[in-house]
């Protein structure tokens, strides 16, 4: 077993100091809800002992850049995944206290940070992937359009290593920051503020900045989502189709914004199905051999 399993399960982003620190108060916990976070950690669940396959995802509850649904979004996602085999990291991240690059700066930390010190977790550093639901899901696809954006660097030692994702699997994500009927408002102002400049507004539309280089996708929407439109992941898709991205998407009937894994649902029910056959089918699910120590 992996040295990791043995260390605390929560651990700081940034022991070194937090870039940008401010003094915002407590971190805010109940009711499932994590919100005004200062201080980024990443928490681990562990693969289901008998199953490690070597692959991680990092994965970024959404809630607006306001707050963030850990429960449903975080633990139940990384319960799950524990049974495909799969290392999990919960990304409690830096919000609409400190806004747009701080989200940014924490979900490529992550990365990197996971990938330097893979062979400690026993994963492989060419199978890190980050999932996100909601403003979440906005979060994971800037980490895999933006990675080698100037505003994710701090200085720190660890900017020297890759923060490119190698795969994105996103829930119901907010893409767009302007233009009807996608843009969602709310995460808008919390990320970027009440009156973001127009260059501002064009680099966090993680649509316009896929390229060739952003890591395969899956998206994963509802018709009936009234909070995030579908057209986001639409969006999405067609900038990943048109850069010849590998991709996936799965678009239900029905199911409210932040269904989670919620039942009785139809069809949307059945989406971690959908998401378990597309990470074996793209080898994530098959043992890998560790990172040499």
């Amino acid at each position: 077993m992996s040295s990791a399993y043995s260390a605390p399960t929560v651990f700081p982003l940034w022991p070194e100091g937090v870039p940008g620190m401010k003094d915002i108060g407590p971190e805010q916990n109940g009711k499932g809800y994590i919100q005004n976070t200062s201080n980024p950690t990443l928490t681990l669940v562990g693969p289901a002992v008998d199953r490690p396959n070597g692959t991680a995802i990092i994965v970024a509850p959404g809630g607006g850049y306001v707050r963030q649904a850990v429960d449903r979004e975080g633990t139940q996602y990384a319960n799950w995944l524990s049974t495909l085999g799969v290392t999990t990291f919960v990304l409690n991240y830096r919000m609409q206290e400190f806004g747009h690059p701080a989200p940014l700066q924490d979900v490529l930390r992550a990365v990197r940070l996971l990938r330097s010190r893979a062979a400690e977790f026993g994963i492989d550093p060419n199978r890190i992937g980050v999932m996100g639901s909601s403003a979440g899901g906005h979060l994971a696809a800037s980490a895999g359009t933006l990675f080698d954006n100037p505003a994710g660097r701090t200085g720190a030692e660890l900017d020297k290593v890759s923060a490119r994702p190698d795969f994105l699997v996103l829930m119901y994500p907010v893409i767009a920051m302007e233009g009807a009927p996608a843009a969602h408002i709310g995460s808008r102002k919390a990320l970027l503020g009440a009156s973001p400049s127009p260059e501002l507004l064009q680099l966090l539309s993680v649509d316009r900045q896929v390229t060739a280089q952003t890591p395969p996708t899956l998206l994963i929407h509802t018709q009936a989502d009234a909070t995030v439109p579908v057209e986001n992941s639409i969006l999405f898709y067609q900038a990943l189709t048109k850069h010849k991205v590998p991709a996936e998407m799965y678009l239900f009937e029905k199911g409210s914004h932040g269904m989670g894994m919620r039942d009785g649902l139809g069809n949307a029910s059945q989406w971690p199905r959908r998401a378990e056959e597309w990470l074996r089918a793209r080898g994530l699910l098959t043992p890998a051999a560790p990172a040499a120590k």
